[in-house]
């Protein structure tokens, strides 16, 4: 018999003014993508570590926090430039959700994560 991932009702918010986008699952913290807009023209939306808490893993957490984070810069109308190896391992696998950042965009978020010592 296969072992089924446990999938959970996962509600994912926004806190810009911290660059975190948490997920909760039944109303504990269960994980967070850690991020930064990044400067100047044009911006984006830089992922920077993806976490799940001990004891949320396998079910579908980190996804649902990447798919999401894509997801919201769809609708800001920015690209996503994703430093963190999860989120990008996720782009690698879902390319109709997740178009791949200019080469000289992701050079750019590289250098702006140096100003953001807090986030590496």
């Amino acid at each position: 018999m296969a072992e089924q991932t446990e999938r959970t009702e996962i509600d994912i918010r926004d806190d810009r003014a911290s660059g975190n986008l948490l997920a909760y699952d039944s109303g504990k913290a269960a994980g967070v993508v850690a991020y930064f807009v990044m400067d100047g023209e044009p911006a984006a939306l830089v992922a920077v570590h993806t976490v799940v808490e001990p004891g949320h893993e396998g079910k579908g957490i980190a996804g649902a926090l990447v798919q999401e984070f894509y997801a919201m810069a769809g609708r800001e109308g920015v690209p996503v430039v994703p430093l963190c190896p999860y989120a990008a391992q996720w782009a690698r696998r879902h390319p109709d959700l997740a178009p791949e950042a200019p080469s000289e965009l992701v050079e750019r978020a590289k250098t702006q994560l140096t100003s953001h010592p807090e986030l590496d």
